[in-house]
């Protein structure tokens, strides 16, 4: 008997690097947030501002409460002018280091025969992204928790979609529409009803459901998932904050670029820590800043840079698969001035949702100065002012393309949120997870044979003076990191006092009224009644008592097997021994 867990198997965070450096996922937030001037975890103390690029927590991606993200390399390196002027200033006021975008240039590159995950097109690419606070989301598409349910809780501002069922593109605003599921969640815990979506958080302040003051939370403004930790060795490509107002809010943004004497429309680049960056690609390469110097503004940044010294734009839509063209992919922040005007492919009015690639120049078919539409916001399920009719349409915040699932328990390439979502596998406790990635197994019945006399069960420990015999069961999760895990034994003579004990091996022992399951090197938990009731339970917190009642061979850690069994008291017991046992449980930690 199986029953399903959490997993959290985070394959894209751990991918090889040839510089023998670690790799993790990276992000920045913007000025409007509760975590700026809050200390990062890790070693050094820094206080975290919005130029630092950041990463996990020790107990992060997991659930609520999480400790705030660690700093993968502070925003000093990438050499902003102003940042000693900023390092200890107070959220929720900006101080012209805004980083909106960044890149390690090393993203991955997609196909012109990619299929997202879980659309049988036979690559292996995942799109990733984020949204500000103002985001709706399409309506009518997907499954919960997407852009639209979670902006019903005002929660998608901090969260992590991954984008699925859509096909090659460029896909226009006519094509058909995609849909997106939560994956990484901000605070990591759940959600708000009615959406009640519970999925692994990255340590961030999600803002409070409208009407609810103050509204302030936290926007993951910029993201690089299976990023190197530390500065790049090649270098850091990124685009800063414009100086124009957001037409939604009122709010002037921070104006980093210009303090930078550069373009919020432009993508900068920092070969070396603490080096001033340099233009790599500038805002009319990329078909912006046509209306004016600094009109337009990036918010959202993926990079597959071709090695070649220089940005080479694209000229049509994968012509960075031969390796001459660098891909270069992005969004503009709603109020740029090129929001309205016709893209090169398509000829549609762009919004800030959508994916933009270099502008289709005319000698091969484009239509406009532009740049051109790769995805439309329509076909990844976010809102727009052109088909949904809403008066700002969603704005993509950060982006970025894996190879590798970071979700995967069941190793099949696609993301265990999308598989769910899809119905290519189910979830019947609404967990986030496959329940084909079940690793909590009941074990170690009651069979006749090996009874201590006659009092088999077939469905629990050996029979014992009040019942078929003591069942051991669970809820939660074997996660490290949620540590909710709760053993329940059931079917006890009332008031007797009993221990659960844990150990690696299984064996099959009759001692007393029934048949030990568990040996090994073993360790005790604490004694505990079954009380009126005949019950005993253990948990949540199953792993802290273990690093802190154990020594460190029974510290309970990810990729760790533990068999577990109660043994109890039970003197009028029907075979004279004296005590018995419950059945066993096997479980497999994951992180």
């Amino acid at each position: 008997m199986k029953r399903t867990l959490q997993i959290l198997s985070v394959t894209c965070l751990f991918a090889a690097s040839a510089e023998a450096q670690q790799r993790g996922f990276t992000f920045t937030v913007d000025w409007k947030g509760p975590l700026l001037a809050q200390t990062a975890s890790g070693p050094g103390g820094n206080r975290i501002n919005e130029a630092d690029v950041l990463t996990f927590g020790p107990n992060a991606p997991g659930f609520a409460p999480l400790a705030n993200p660690s700093l993968a390399y502070a925003g000093s390196e990438l050499g902003l002018s102003q940042y000693a002027a900023c390092l200890n200033h107070q959220p929720f006021t900006p101080c012209g280091i805004e980083v909106d975008a960044m890149s390690q240039g090393d993203d991955a590159m997609l196909l012109a025969a990619f299929g997202l995950r879980g659309v049988p097109l036979g690559a292996f690419d995942d799109i990733w992204f984020s949204v500000d606070e103002q985001a709706a989301g399409a309506p009518g598409v997907g499954v919960t928790p997407n852009v639209r349910s979670e902006s019903f809780v005002a929660d998608a501002s901090a969260d992590v979609f991954v984008i699925y069922g859509i096909g090659v593109g460029p896909i226009g605003p006519a094509g058909p529409a995609g849909a997106n599921v939560g994956t990484f969640d901000g605070n990591g815990a759940t959600s708000a009803p009615p959406v009640n979506s519970l999925y692994p958080g990255i340590g961030l302040a999600e803002p409070n459901p409208p009407g609810v003051t103050p509204p302030i939370g936290d926007n993951l403004d910029s993201l690089d998932i299976d990023a190197l930790l530390g500065f790049p060795p090649t270098g850091a490509y990124f685009s800063l904050d414009g100086s124009f107002t957001d037409p939604a809010t009122g709010i002037v943004n921070s104006g980093s670029a210009a303090l930078q004497n550069a373009s919020a429309g432009a993508v900068l680049f920092a070969p070396a820590p603490a080096v001033t960056p340099g233009v790599y690609a500038s805002a009319l390469s990329l078909g912006l800043d046509l209306m004016g110097p600094n009109t337009d503004d990036i918010d959202a940044l993926t990079i597959a840079e071709n090695g070649v010294p220089g940005f080479q734009p694209s000229v049509a839509p994968y012509d960075w698969m031969t390796g001459t063209t660098d891909m270069v992919l992005f969004s503009v922040r709603r109020g740029s001035a090129v929001i309205g005007s016709p893209d090169s492919i398509f000829g549609a009015p762009i919004e800030p949702g959508d994916i933009l690639t270099t502008p289709l120049p005319t000698a091969v078919g484009g239509v406009s100065p532009f740049p051109g539409i790769l995805f439309s916001a329509e076909s990844i399920g976010l809102a727009t002012n052109r088909t949904d009719m809403v008066m700002f349409g969603d704005d993509l915040n950060a982006l970025d393309v894996t190879t590798s699932a970071c979700f995967d328990c069941n190793n099949n390439g696609v993301e265990d949120a999308v598989d769910i979502s899809l119905g290519t596998s189910s979830d019947v406790n609404g967990n986030g997870v496959p329940d084909e990635c079940e690793k909590i197994t009941e074990y170690c019945f009651c069979p006749g044979p090996a009874s201590g006399c006659g009092n088999s069960s077939l469905a629990t420990g050996c029979g014992n003076s009040v019942s078929f015999g003591g069942h051991l069961f669970f809820t939660g999760t074997s996660s490290v990191v949620a540590d909710d895990l709760e053993l329940h034994t059931d079917g006890l003579p009332a008031n007797k006092f009993g221990l659960y004990y844990m150990g690696p091996n299984q064996i099959s022992a009759t001692i007393g009224d029934g048949v030990r399951c568990v040996g090994g090197g073993t360790y005790r938990y604490s004694v505990s009644s079954s009380g009126a009731g005949g019950v005993i339970d253990m948990g949540p917190g199953i792993v802290a008592d273990s690093c802190a009642s154990f020594p460190a061979s029974g510290c309970i850690a990810p990729g760790d097997t533990w068999n577990y069994q109660l043994w109890y008291r039970d003197p009028a017991g029907p075979c004279g021994g004296g005590f018995n046992w419950s059945n066993g449980i096997e479980v497999q930690f994951l992180p």
